[in-house]
């Protein structure tokens, strides 16, 4: 540091300031500052400034899995958030698997992160308490923590879900089905609650063979809607808990001589390019992720209210053509 002061004429400090990206240091002085470190290869000493700041300038991401469109947007925000703050962001996918969450987890700490971003997928996580007592901030992101008591980021899944069959009920349908994911999900329990209200509200019943929660493989997603389908009295529409059991309805839905009219919650990459265009509860993954990340820094930065936060983020239909299908009888 002591050749890049020399090399650009000014003091230490005002090239720690640059390098550190502080304030006071006018634009003329940061780029001879700037040439000067590029010209003699400097590198900052992250050890050393570990142990004046106590701060390692990461976070850890744990979501259920980077592959899912949903999450890889997401994770983009949260990586957008931290990148703004010099922070370096970590990232590892539970695959619904409670004990990987907790490995993974423990072991960003281990690894001194500053702070959390969770996607949880296990029901307690007490496991945590000591963690953030020792200072590392965490907020919980898509679904609330279970038995802990901290920040969270959520969409309005039963709201969101509620708009979607009312909007089904809207155009003329009485018998409609509803895919979810495993019902321990918090998400997909809080979308069977919305779908169970909506028919509640419009005083239609709820038949057992038209509500079918488990795993989104295309296998069981298939054999579900086939239930659905067959019978003498089969749904003519379908809402859809997720992104994943949207795809495989339509694959099924697309071979059907008569229509079934579908919602789904969650858009998806070409929803509006198929035919018919697939209406959709949309949630604002950015919003989530980019929340999350903005709340996790507040509390690292000292300026987030004491108590922990709990933001609901709204979501919103978009209808294009699928969910507007007239019952075919």
């Amino acid at each position: 540091m002591k050749h890049v002061a020399a090399r650009a004429g000014v003091g230490l400090k005002t090239v720690s300031r640059v390098v550190n990206e502080e304030p006071g240091v006018t634009p003329e002085t940061a780029a001879r500052v700037q040439a000067a470190i590029d010209a003699l290869g400097f590198r900052r000493n992250d050890s050393a400034r570990l142990l004046r700041t106590r701060r390692t300038s990461s976070v850890g991401l744990v979501l259920e899995d980077l592959a899912d469109p949903f999450y890889a947007v997401l994770s983009r925000a949260v990586e957008d958030v931290a990148r703004s703050h010099g922070a370096l962001l970590f990232t590892g996918s539970s695959a619904e698997d409670p004990c990987r969450e907790q490995e993974l987890v423990l072991a960003f700490c281990a690894r001194r992160v500053d702070g959390l971003v969770v996607v949880p997928a296990g029901e307690d996580h007490r496991y945590l308490a000591p963690e953030i007592a020792a200072g590392v901030a965490t907020v919980f992101v898509d679904r609330p923590a279970g038995q802990l008591d901290v920040d969270m980021v959520l969409s309005d899944n039963a709201g969101g879900t509620r708009t979607g069959v009312a909007h089904l009920i809207a155009h003329g349908h009485r018998r409609i089905g509803f895919i979810g994911d495993q019902p321990g999900i918090h998400t997909a329990g809080e979308r069977l609650r919305g779908y169970r209200e909506a028919m509640a509200s419009a005083g239609l019943d709820v038949r057992p063979e038209w509500c079918s929660m488990g795993p989104t493989t295309p296998d069981r997603v298939r054999a579900a809607l086939g239930v659905m389908l067959s019978g003498p009295e089969p749904v003519t529409a379908l809402f859809a808990g997720n992104n994943r059991v949207t795809v495989t309805a339509v694959r099924v839905l697309s071979n059907r001589p008569d229509p079934v009219a579908l919602v789904g919650f969650d858009d998806f990459e070409l929803a509006d390019l198929l035919e018919p265009a697939v209406t959709v509860v949309a949630q604002d993954a950015a919003g989530l992720g980019r929340s999350a990340a903005q709340q996790l820094f507040r509390r690292l930065d000292g300026v987030a209210a004491a108590e922990p936060s709990r933001v609901e983020l709204p979501v919103r239909l978009i209808a294009r053509g699928s969910g507007e299908i007239p019952p075919a009888r």
